[in-house]
């Protein structure tokens, strides 16, 4: 199995940027890899995907304000969020979207004035 561990959270203004960093503990070129999210009280949910092709998929409430982008060589994603609104707060996993493995600690994102 492999392992994540996620960092980069913090807390933000509205209107700010964060960049967030998985780091995998083993290979995942051939991973579909994905952020989610878990807003306070509500169930985790798919914030962006980064398939083995180089394409990505961004969720409607984060596309044009999110990237995510992903080095293999460094078993790494990652994913630069822009414009931060306060909707967006909440700890930020990233996992195997094709077949999760154990969850990481995640990462908080507070989005407050």
């Amino acid at each position: 199995q492999v392992q994540f561990t996620e960092s980069g959270g913090a807390l933000v203004q509205p209107g700010g940027s964060l960049s967030l960093t998985c780091a995998a503990s083993g290979n995942i070129s051939t991973y579909i890899m994905a952020w989610y999210r878990q807003p306070p009280g509500k169930q985790r949910e798919l914030v962006a995907r980064s398939f083995t092709s180089g394409n990505t998929w961004y969720a409607l409430s984060v596309k044009g304000r999110f990237t995510m982008s992903r080095d293999n060589g460094k078993n790494s994603v990652y994913l630069q969020m822009n414009s931060l609104e306060s909707e967006d707060t909440g700890v930020y996993y990233c996992n195997n979207f094709a077949e999760f493995q154990p969850w990481g600690q995640g990462t908080q994102v507070t989005v407050s004035s």
